[in-house]
C-alpha cells in the first residue's frame, strides 16, 4: 500500500476511475476496463472497476465532502476516508479474513482502493431474502472478541493505545451517531421520518422520561468511554457474506468507544430482520444472536486470560464483570438502533419493504414497543434466550 498526495480534491467520476486505476498500476495497460458507480449509501461514492478480460476487479470508495443523503448543506470532513482505510489496516492486524484488502490510499482525494468482494452479498439482502449465512455470527464474534480485546487497555499498552485513540478521533461521524441515533428520535426533530399513523406512537415516545433517562446515559457512555476501537456503524448492511465468508466494510465512523457499542448495533439490525419474518422464520435470527454473543465472550474470555497485560486481568470475578457490563450495554445501544431505524432520518428495508402497508405499520409498532423495553430491560435481561423472550412479549 502506498500513500499519495494529490494536488486538488475532485470527486472521481466513472471515466477517472478507470484512469486512476490504470495508474496505479492495479491492471494491465493491455485490459480493457469497465467502471460502474455502486454507491447505494448516505455519504460516499463507490466504483466498480472490472477488466473485460479477465473479470478481476476492485473497489474504489471516495468520500464526498457532504453528506449525500441530505445534499451540499449537510458537509462532513474528507478525513473518515482516511479514518476508514486505517481501521481497515488496524483490524486486518487481528481478523484479516474479515476484512477485505486494501491496496492503495490517497488522503486528498479521499479515496480508498480495497478488494472486490462482489462475489458475496451484502447480508441485509440475503436475510430479507431468507439466506440464513450459518456463519455469520460465529465470524462477527470472533470479530468482536479480537478487536476489542487487543485495541483495549486489557491488551494494548497504554502509551501506544492513547496515541492510537489520537489517530482515529472522528468527530464529524461521532456527531451524526449522537444527533440521530441518541437525541433526534426522542425529540420532535425534522430529521425524523415515521408514518402518520406513527405520530401517536412517536409522542408517546418522547414523552417518556424513563426511556430518555436510559439514553441520556447511553449517549454519555458513547461520548466519553474510550474503551476500544469500534466500528461505529456495524449493521447489516455494513457486512458482505455468503455460505462460508464473512467481510466487514465501511468503518468510517471508527473511533475508541464503547465495549459492548458494536455488538449492540449489529443485534439490533438482527432484531429488525426478525420482526420482518415470519414468526416461524426468526429462530434464526435468534440463533444467530445467541451464537454471536457465546463466540464473542469466549474469544474475549480465552484472550483476556492468555494475553491479558493489565494487572487486574487476574483479579477473579474481573472478566465476569466486564462481561456483564458489555452485555447490558449492548442490550441499552441495540434498543437506541432499533427506535431511530424505524423512526429517524435513516430507515432499514427489513422493515420499510414490509408489505402490505397495514403490516408494516404493525411491525413498526412492535419495533418501537421493543426499542424501549430494551432501554428498560438493560439490567434485567442477563441472556439471549431472556432476549428472545423478550421480543415475543411485544408482539
Amino acid at each position: 500500500m502506498s500513500v499519495t498526495q494529490q494536488a486538488v480534491y475532485e470527486p472521481l467520476t466513472e471515466i477517472t476511475a478507470i484512469k486512476l486505476s490504470k495508474k496505479l498500476q492495479l491492471f494491465s495497460e493491455q485490459e480493457a476496463l469497465t467502471c460502474r458507480e455502486i454507491g447505494d449509501g448516505n455519504l460516499n461514492l463507490v466504483f466498480h472497476v472490472t477488466s473485460d478480460q479477465s473479470n478481476r476487479g476492485l473497489i474504489i470508495k471516495q468520500a464526498l465532502p457532504y453528506a449525500k443523503v441530505v445534499g451540499e448543506s449537510w458537509p462532513l470532513t474528507l478525513k473518515r476516508a482516511t479514518i476508514e482505510s486505517n481501521a481497515l489496516l488496524e483490524f486486518a492486524k487481528y481478523v484479516p479474513q474479515y476484512v477485505p484488502e486494501v491496496y492503495y490510499t490517497d488522503e486528498t482525494l479521499a479515496i480508498t482502493v480495497m478488494e472486490d468482494l462482489s462475489h458475496l452479498q451484502i447480508s441485509r439482502a440475503g436475510l430479507i431474502e431468507g439466506e440464513s449465512y450459518p456463519l455469520l455470527s460465529q465470524h462477527i464474534g470472533e470479530f468482536l472478541g479480537n478487536v476489542l480485546f487487543y485495541t483495549s487497555d486489557f491488551s494494548a499498552d497504554a502509551k501506544a493505545k492513547k496515541e492510537s485513540v489520537k489517530s482515529f478521533i472522528n468527530p464529524d461521524l461521532c456527531k451524526i451517531t449522537e444527533d440521530l441515533v441518541f437525541t433526534d428520535p426522542f425529540f420532535d426533530h425534522d430529521t425524523n421520518d415515521f408514518e402518520p399513523e406513527l405520530k401517536q406512537d412517536v409522542e408517546k415516545l418522547w414523552e417518556d422520561v424513563a426511556v430518555k433517562l436510559e439514553v441520556a446515559k447511553l449517549k454519555q457512555k458513547f461520548k466519553t468511554s474510550g474503551e476500544a476501537l469500534v466500528h461505529g456503524d456495524l449493521h447489516t448492511g455494513s457486512i458482505f457474506a455468503d455460505s462460508h465468508t464473512t467481510k466487514i466494510i465501511d468503518p468510517e465512523f471508527a473511533f475508541y468507544g464503547p465495549l459492548g457499542f458494536d455488538l449492540g448495533q449489529f443485534v439490533a439490525n438482527l432484531l429488525l430482520n426478525a420482526l420482518s419474518q415470519k414468526e416461524e422464520s426468526r429462530n434464526v435470527l435468534y440463533a444467530h444472536i445467541a451464537k454471536t454473543w457465546e463466540v464473542f465472550s469466549q474469544t474475549f474470555s480465552t484472550l483476556w486470560r492468555n494475553e491479558g497485560r493489565d494487572h487486574y486481568t487476574k483479579t477473579e470475578g474481573y472478566l465476569d464483570y466486564v462481561l456483564q457490563r458489555i452485555w447490558k450495554d449492548a442490550i441499552g445501544f441495540a434498543g437506541c438502533e432499533v427506535i431511530r431505524r424505524t423512526i429517524g432520518l435513516a430507515h432499514v428495508a427489513d422493515l420499510d419493504g414490509i408489505e402490505p402497508y397495514e403490516k408494516r405499520i404493525a411491525t413498526k409498532r412492535q419495533a418501537l414497543r421493543l426499542g424501549r423495553a430494551l432501554l428498560l430491560s438493560q439490567t434485567t435481561l442477563s441472556s439471549p434466550a431472556e432476549l428472545e423472550d423478550l421480543v415475543k412479549q411485544t408482539a
